[in-house]
């Protein structure tokens, strides 16, 4: 266990895109960050490796948040290495392989969005209720897209909207335990995932969409993060942050 650090952070899906920017961005500030991933292991590694060489401290840990015993694997695995946890970032997502309408969604699209989406935040939800330190502070990820009311997004959407409500409800739950609850909801972000599938001319289009004409950066969302987990953040709860260059 590592006796001299002050903060700890456990970030799911941190092995590339926003969550990846989020690990490095805590890690500047004296976070030490436990990098979560489901399957990408050297993502995660390469991840740990740049925070390390820039001086800070990382592990990397495999588990997927759709299973609740993964979950638990994350906290006790993290409780053994830094000796407690003081932050969460439920970042791990998936998206829609492009639109598809609720009446073309078949269930395994829809279990899956569900499963990592909303289950995913819920089983850490659940555990960090009783598994963080006081004073600690829980971002959950939304999207945009709840506000943009897209066809074709219903499902995904309709995922997020939950991690919504989960936030608002959470925030009143842990009265008492000095834990912020809050959500940030990203609009178009330029990442592998988001760019997947999609042509140039319609990445052009939706940087248009917005007022400031661009996409947003891994490093626009991170660094929202490390304002809601810093002490500037601390009076900031139960609060959906939509972060998204005015496109909605």
């Amino acid at each position: 266990m590592d006796t001299n650090i002050s903060k700890v952070a456990i970030i799911t899906g941190a092995s590339r895109g926003i969550g990846r920017a989020i690990a490095l961005r805590l890690a500047q500030d004296n976070i030490a960050v436990v990098v979560n991933y489901a399957h990408r292991a050297s993502d995660a590694d390469d991840v740990v490796q740049a925070i390390e060489a820039a001086g800070g401290r990382a592990i990397a840990l495999q588990g997927d948040v759709a299973n609740a015993s993964d979950c638990a694997r994350l906290f006790d695995a993290t409780e053994a290495e830094y000796g407690g946890v003081d932050i969460v970032i439920n970042n791990a997502g998936v998206i829609q392989p492009g639109t598809t309408m609720l009446a073309d969604t078949d269930d395994a699209l829809y279990e899956r969005i569900f499963a990592i989406n909303t289950r995913g935040t819920f089983n850490m939800l659940r555990l960090a209720a009783t598994r963080m330190r006081s004073n600690g502070r829980i971002v959950n990820f939304s999207s945009s897209v709840i506000g943009l009311a897209l066809p074709g997004y219903a499902i995904y959407a309709g995922s997020k909207a939950a991690v919504e409500t989960f936030t608002n409800i959470f925030a009143k739950e842990l009265r008492g335990k000095g834990i912020s609850v809050t959500a940030v909801a990203p609009g178009p972000t330029a990442t592998d995932l988001f760019m997947e599938g999609k042509t140039p001319e319609l990445v052009e289009r939706l940087g248009k969409m917005a007022p400031l004409e661009r996409l947003g950066t891994p490093d626009d969302i991170a660094d929202t993060v490390a304002f809601l987990v810093g002490p500037q953040g601390a009076w900031v709860n139960g609060q959906t942050l939509r972060v998204n260059g005015g496109i909605v």
